[in-house]
């Protein structure tokens, strides 16, 4: 059940049921010269929609763009400021929280994105718990990072070793795939991958990888890895959802 394509009376039925809702949060950046640039959203977008009909849980629009100030000297990248992303975490929580949703558990797509939102969260609880909403300090959120599952962490080890590399990886790569099988691209990928930079300001980030990659090989991504790969996210994820909705 996706928030978007209800109506108003389909989600006050199903807040009689849970209080949960599902939001997927990924980013809109480069990822080398084969990624797709929405690859972050669309890996977070789809498996969370995978997750909401294998638990029945309401999923909410997809937050396309996230926290990749680094990634801005790359044409086609979008980023918010940690400040205005905490901003839009905050307005989001407290619209959800009106009507009634008290669990929200956010799918990420994204490692930049993380510190900001536990930021957010932070801030969210500090104003729920003082603004006059029923329920307010009652309000849960929890970030769940896709790609860092055990059982995906460990197949992308498996397929990849250590050309999986940490952004623009053969993992994320290959679920976009999956996802758009017409729209795989090819390229030439430079053998001499840089890798363990620190991470700066974005002219400095291209400076030391200047296509894009951290150490990574989309090249041996495939559909099928994709697949795979969605399919343990999936089911690691709607664990953890449900255990999540029970925690309280």
């Amino acid at each position: 059940m996706l928030l978007h394509l209800s109506t108003w009376p389909e989600v006050d039925d199903y807040l009689t049921r849970s209080q949960g809702l599902i939001l997927p949060i990924g980013s809109t950046e480069q990822h080398g010269p084969t990624g797709l640039i929405g690859t972050d959203a669309i890996c977070a977008e789809a498996i969370a929609h995978g997750v909401g009909d294998a638990t029945q849980a309401l999923v909410g629009p997809t937050i396309n763009v996230g926290m990749a100030l680094h990634h801005t000297d790359f044409p086609g990248s979008i980023s918010l400021r940690p400040s205005t992303l905490i901003l839009v975490i905050r307005d989001y929580l407290v619209s959800l929280t009106k009507a009634g949703f008290r669990q929200f558990f956010f799918i990420n797509g994204h490692g930049g994105n993380v510190a900001t939102l536990k930021a957010a969260f932070s801030e969210s609880y500090a104003v729920l718990s003082n603004l006059p909403i029923p329920g307010g300090d009652r309000v849960q959120c929890q970030v769940a990072n896709w790609y860092m599952c055990g059982s995906v962490y460990r197949l992308a080890k498996e397929l990849y070793g250590s050309e999986e590399g940490s952004h623009a990886t053969p993992s994320e790569v290959a679920l976009t795939q999956y996802v758009y099988p017409d729209s795989i691209k090819t390229a030439y990928l430079d053998p001499n991958v840089p890798s363990g930079y620190p991470i700066y300001s974005a002219a400095e980030f291209r400076r030391c990888y200047p296509d894009g990659r951290m150490g990574s090989n989309p090249a041996l991504a495939t559909p099928d890895h994709g697949r795979q790969l969605y399919e343990l996210a999936v089911k690691d994820l709607s664990r953890q959802y449900l255990e999540f909705l029970t925690s309280d």
